[in-house]
């Protein structure tokens, strides 16, 4: 399966998610949060790096629900700030 190249939009919600969990995570290690979430250090350490920026909404619930964050803040804090991130402002994928 081929699948689409990302939108620049994608990939600033990715970096954004990315930013946020890092932030939740605090000092904890990534083991220490990816093994209570149910994945892998690699799974969680693709997303914070925003390698992997549209992860499953389980991955997502799981990991929200370990650094004690609301699924509304998470989709809240990674959309608020990607329009003023895209080059024209406009928030829409070029």
């Amino acid at each position: 399966m081929v699948r689409n190249p990302l939108t620049p939009l994608e990939r600033e919600r990715g970096r954004q998610l990315g930013v946020l969990l890092r932030t939740a995570r605090g000092t904890r290690t990534m083991a220490e949060v990816a093994a209570q979430a149910g994945i892998s250090a690699e799974t969680l350490r693709k997303i914070e790096t925003g390698r992997a920026p549209t992860p499953a909404f389980f991955t997502i619930a799981a990991l929200a629900a370990v650094l004690g964050l609301e699924l509304g803040e998470v989709a809240a804090r990674c959309t608020a700030e990607e329009a003023e991130a895209l080059p024209d402002g406009s928030g829409a994928a070029a």
